[in-house]
């Protein structure tokens, strides 16, 4: 298995802001329109936050990027892997490898939004040890949004529900 290799990017940069243009088409194809989200640049900037691009090959296949919340907590947001480069195990290891960065920030805990029309993404969470938690964010109260979490400080250990 060609190993994953992850570039930080500035959000930014031409090349992430390709990447995001097709995860934000695949919402449009999914959910009917983009997320809209309100994101800036320096939400995904050191020292509590990064913007990953994953490379096969010396080939971008994919985007990560963790949000700083505060307090220990990071946002996942973007986790894209692009269509002809799925089912190769690499939104696995991109997510193992996301995981690991965020530990190197000093985060403790990784919270994320996904939704209903992704049963990839939701499957993939769940068996790697994401667990349900309060709705945050600007989905909280949409009803096809699934939030997750997950403990960093213990291997494989779920985010469990949080009092919301």
């Amino acid at each position: 298995m060609t190993q994953l290799v992850l570039l930080e990017a500035a959000y930014d940069s031409p090349l992430v802001q390709e990447l995001v243009a097709e995860v934000q088409a695949e919402y449009v194809q999914r959910y009917g329109g983009p997320d809209d989200t309100p994101l800036s640049p320096a939400e995904f900037a050191p020292p509590g936050g990064a913007f990953l691009v994953a490379l096969v090959g010396g080939e971008a296949v994919g985007t990560a990027g963790l949000r700083d919340h505060g307090g220990g907590e990071v946002e996942l947001k973007r986790m894209y892997v692009r269509a002809a480069h799925r089912r190769r195990g690499h939104a696995r290891r991109l997510l193992e490898a996301v995981e690991e960065r965020a530990r190197a920030l000093g985060h403790h805990r990784l919270v994320l939004e996904t939704g209903a029309m992704q049963p990839e993404a939701v499957a993939l969470y769940r068996s790697a040890g994401y667990g349900p938690t309060a709705p945050f964010g600007h989905y909280a109260c949409s009803p096809h949004s699934i939030h997750l979490a997950k403990d960093l400080t213990a291997a494989g250990a779920a985010g469990g529900p949080t009092a919301g």
